[in-house]
């Protein structure tokens, strides 16, 4: 026999659609495209807008979870897909795992934009929804996560309005900026009434833009210095590239260059155990009349493990000025959790050994050329997307931050342009000019408010290019202040969830 429910009640949920899974994985990988190498900048401020939809349309709170985890593994898969060649099936597994961080998002969505929502929790929903994503971002930017690769607001690199905003707030403030103009228009095709809340909304978000233009201070010039950037390119066999880099250093000579910054991993061998080598680099320093910034990837002759570091060399060898890389690349550089995850060796490129971490930032100054008394920051690899790490090296008192990486693994792929991009964005949120030396490129420069010095010198090319870097003089908002953003998203978090504890408001 069947029973019909009562007019007026509510009968067992509805099964949603099959289609809503696959499309949140796809609406959650579309953001992907506003990163280098598409760079579609401008992408960024409605690729949100389908996934947003998506979740707040879910029939129940447990949907709009699923969709929120979904959408966001399809997002980190996207911006890391480039990896898949080296971890193979495990990048799936930590894109499922770092996709959860967007559970609580996808919450925060349904919540505030779900239904039909008034003009009050549509002005919630333009500060706590952004608010909930930047939480996402931050949790997986811890660098046992992964670290701060593929933050949304670092995908604005090349925009003017937005670099001004990370030189205030970081990329954390251009992150949150761009989440709350997806939300505005999301909420101007979903929430009929609150309508005219949604415009409210995209207009604070471009008077807070335009503000800062005209009212963040800049960077005062101070000089300019040059800097030679040696990119061996694609080279077979650790001695022929050094020969290789050797040449490009050599061609350097006469050109009145203040450093020269060779690429992560550029050095194979200890110097401490090789004096031939020493000799060589010393050489090359005297022949060009400028101190070298080399990246010797080896194991160490005064302490046991691998190291990656940057070493300063002046005319008489090695200065004693050392920095050791401090965070390391997951899996690439040492595997988490060895005994539990060592399988990943197997299955993909993972580090077969775990290499040294530094204990401490270094900040180097030149002792001799015409670039003497010049205070060089150095940062190795993916070091370059931590914001703090540069930060704190402009607080030191760097002048210039040299970002050494090898890209090489991911020649054909989104990663070396990428990576590039992270330069400007450094180099706006500390006033400080930012040189990023590659291997096998793409190497890059620039000015104190993130404009590009020069050319980029891609993955086609073997050279030693020369950039005349502009100095600057002063203390960015952001370097002064640091991550208030980031607090502030928080706040905005703690205050809506005691909200919650009270009773809601009629008419809401």
């Amino acid at each position: 026999m069947t029973v019909t429910p009562p007019a007026g009640t509510a009968g067992p949920p509805a099964a949603a659609p099959r289609w809503r899974a696959p499309a949140a994985v796809a609406a959650g990988a579309l953001p992907a495209l506003a990163f280098p190498e598409p760079a579609l900048w401008w992408l960024a401020y409605g690729a949100l807008v389908p996934w947003l939809l998506l979740v707040r349309s879910a029939g129940s709170a447990r949907r709009a979870a699923l969709e929120g985890w979904l959408g966001g593994a399809g997002f980190l898969l996207a911006v890391h897909h480039w990896l898949l060649p080296s971890l193979h099936i495990f990048i799936l597994v930590l894109a499922a795992l770092l996709g959860l961080l967007w559970v609580p998002w996808g919450l925060l969505v349904r919540r505030l934009l779900g239904g039909d929502p008034g003009p009050g929790r549509v002005a919630a929903a333009l500060v706590v929804v952004p608010a909930g994503w930047i939480l996402a971002e931050l949790v997986r930017s811890w660098e046992y996560l992964g670290g701060p690769w593929g933050l949304l607001g670092a995908s604005q690199w090349q925009v003017p309005a937005a670099l001004r905003l990370a030189s205030v707030g970081g990329v954390w403030l251009v992150g949150l900026l761009v989440v709350a103009v997806n939300t505005a228009l999301a909420a101007l095709v979903s929430a009929p009434r609150a309508r005219r809340a949604a415009a409210a909304g995209l207009l604070v978000c471009a008077a807070v833009a335009a503000g800062t233009w005209w009212w963040a201070p800049l960077p005062r010039t101070a000089g300019t210095v040059r800097v030679a950037v040696v990119q061996p390119g694609v080279v077979p066999g650790e001695a022929r590239r050094f020969d290789r880099e050797e040449a490009l250093t050599r061609g350097l000579a006469g050109r009145r260059v203040d450093l020269v910054v060779w690429g992560e991993s550029s050095v194979g061998t200890d110097l401490g155990r090789d004096a031939a080598l020493r000799d060589r680099l010393a050489a090359l320093s005297r022949t060009v009349g400028a101190d070298l910034l080399v990246n010797v990837d080896a194991r160490r002759s005064d302490r046991p493990g691998i190291f990656k570091s940057s070493v300063l060399i002046g005319p008489d060898g090695p200065t004693g000025d050392r920095y050791d890389k401090m965070r390391l690349v997951p899996f690439g550089e040492y595997v988490p959790a060895r005994s539990l995850l060592g399988w990943a060796t197997s299955v993909g490129r993972a580090a077969g050994e775990d290499r040294g971490r530094g204990a401490r930032q270094v900040v180097m100054r030149l002792p001799s050329g015409a670039g003497a008394g010049l205070r060089v920051g150095p940062l190795v690899c993916f070091e370059s997307a931590f914001p703090d790490m540069s930060r704190h090296l402009a607080r030191d008192g760097a002048q210039l931050i040299v970002a050494q990486s090898a890209t090489s693994t991911f020649q054909h792929s989104w990663a070396p342009e990428q990576h590039a991009s992270l330069a400007a964005l450094r180099a706006a949120e500390t006033w400080r000019p930012v040189v990023h030396a590659t291997l096998t490129g793409v190497s890059a420069a620039a000015d104190a408010r993130g404009r590009t010095v020069g050319r980029w010198v891609g993955t086609d090319r073997s050279a030693a290019v020369v950039y005349d870097v502009p100095l600057a003089e002063g203390t960015s908002p952001y370097a002064r202040f640091g991550d208030w953003a980031v607090y502030g998203a928080l706040a905005a978090l703690l205050l809506y969830s005691l909200s919650l504890m009270r009773p809601a408001s009629p008419g809401r």
